[in-house]
């Protein structure tokens, strides 16, 4: 079977894209890993949101091996990927209004903790709402979008703002509009979306970065190992009742 020609080229846009935000968004990641760093060493809680396809990079931090067992998914029902029928719906309720406060005021979010929030249009209502209410409510809050959009679309919210504008601290993913990386002949619609790929790299390096800034002011960084490898779930056993009172995805 021959080598397909599109195959190869959507590896290069990703790798394009990649190696941008390695180049562009270092400093920024450095101080993503810092800020959470700093909320694991002050007894703070970590959060990540996501909403639709954005919500797979955010999931992909929660109880991952290898990743930092104090991050925790902050779920608004109905928005979690595809999961509700019609899948249309969850793209509906990111334009309600009212849906990330009354998710935050029962959720265990406070003061000091961080929030990521994940969009890569970053204009709709629900994500700009959660950040808003975030930051009302002491968190300090990484947003990961695509700053593209601030520039060639318009805002959904009602503040006539997009989600950067509430952020401490702002990743931009570098995924075009329309996160269609490949076009060819024969084919009408843009295709190849690489948004998850990139994103879940990001979210990844800035856990790296807290490791790392963790471990420089000798703390060991709360990390989970496999279960398939022997002794993980022992290991993961002795985190998770360690900072059980910052580990909201097993109750």
């Amino acid at each position: 079977m021959s080598e397909s020609k599109l195959a190869g080229q959507f590896f290069d846009a990703a790798i394009g894209l990649l190696q941008r935000v390695r180049d562009e968004e270092s400093a920024r990641i450095a101080a993503a890993g810092t800020l959470i760093a700093q909320a694991v060493a002050d007894g703070k809680r970590l959060f990540a949101f996501g909403a639709g396809h954005s919500s797979l990079p955010a999931q992909d931090v929660v109880y991952r091996a290898g990743g930092l067992a104090l991050m925790n998914f902050l779920a608004v029902p109905g928005t979690v990927g595809i999961d509700v029928m019609p899948a249309t719906l969850g793209s509906a309720l990111e334009r309600v209004d009212g849906l990330a406060g009354a998710v935050l005021d029962s959720s265990p979010a406070a003061e000091g903790d961080v929030l990521v929030i994940i969009s890569l249009s970053g204009r709709n209502s629900l994500p700009v709402e959660m950040a808003v209410n975030a930051r009302a409510l002491g968190l300090k809050v990484i947003g990961v979008t695509s700053v593209a959009y601030t520039r060639e679309t318009k805002p959904r919210h009602a503040s006539g703002t997009f989600l950067k504008e509430h952020c401490d601290i702002v990743l931009d993913s570098k995924i075009a509009v329309g996160d269609a990386e490949l076009t060819a002949e024969g084919i009408e619609a843009p295709f190849a979306p690489a948004s998850t790929v990139v994103t879940s790299a990001i979210m990844q390096s800035v856990m790296a970065a807290a490791a790392g800034e963790l471990a420089e002011r000798g703390i060991e960084p709360p990390l989970l190992r496999s279960g398939n490898v022997d002794g993980g779930h022992e290991w993961n056993g002795q985190v998770m009742s360690e900072y059980q009172d910052r580990i909201f995805f097993r109750r």
